[in-house]
């Protein structure tokens, strides 16, 4: 039986009071039993936000790390960081760390060999822009991704994975994937693993998805048999929201 997960990327927004008052009212819902629930505040919240909710079933991942332990990289942070915070899991590989800071498949299979080094786990994220989607080269993209990274693991390795796919052509763009579109594509990537390593291997990832979910959409979306949760953005900032997301499956 695959992990359920919704993970909220914060990304950068919240300051301390802000996010206080997101985590408390969180801290107040109830939510579904069956799912694991995360929080991806920024780096200068991660330790408040590990005290606030403490006593609770909420994890706190981190956003973004470094690949090197530690050394002259002005405004970074490593794994060894994240984990005398006791954080568990990192996202790496997010459409805007690509498409913004330049992220390329080679630099995020060093942050995926760190970050298991160090025993965190990985959200991993890989998707196609809308020039590859309108072509019908999705798949390739997606691929390659996967190719140049994190199909470069054992795999024991796996079992500290979990992908995001994020379709970044449906985000922010006018233009909507639908939920079988999200299936498809969840289809075609848990085959990947599959021809790389097992069908036993793929059937044990989770494969979130990371486009758009909304509480108006997350049940249908989360209904497809291959799709295993959501990455949550903007909507990961409220929590009646976010609960709603939480409570669709």
């Amino acid at each position: 039986m695959r992990e359920k997960i919704v993970a909220g990327n914060w990304k950068m927004n919240c300051d301390i009071q802000e996010m206080k008052t997101l985590l408390n009212d969180l801290k107040e819902k109830d939510f579904n039993d069956g799912v694991k629930v995360m929080v991806a505040p920024s780096f200068t919240n991660l330790y408040l936000a590990k005290e606030i909710l403490n006593d609770t079933n909420i994890e706190v991942a981190a956003q973004n790390m470094h690949e090197a332990e530690n050394g002259a990289y002005t405004g970074e942070i490593s794994a060894p960081m994240l984990t005398s915070l006791q954080v568990k899991t990192v996202i790496l590989g997010h459409s805007e760390r690509r498409s913004i800071f330049n992220e390329n498949n080679e630099l995020l299979a060093s942050k995926v060999k760190s970050a298991l080094a160090k025993g965190l786990k990985i959200i991993f994220c890989i998707g196609e822009e809308l020039e590859a989607r309108k072509n019908n080269k999705h798949v390739e993209v997606v691929k390659k991704q996967l190719s140049d990274s994190v199909f470069t693991l054992t795999e024991e390795e796996w079992k500290s994975i979990t992908l995001a796919y994020e379709p970044v052509w449906a985000i922010g763009t006018g233009e909507t994937a639908s939920p079988q579109q999200a299936q498809d594509m969840h289809a075609e990537i848990r085959k990947l693993i599959a021809d790389t390593y097992s069908s036993a291997t793929a059937e044990k990832v989770s494969i979130l998805y990371g486009g758009s979910v909304k509480p108006n959409n997350a049940k249908e979306i989360f209904a497809m048999q291959d799709v295993d949760g959501g990455l949550i953005g903007g909507a990961a900032l409220k929590a009646e929201d976010f609960t709603q997301i939480v409570n669709s499956f």
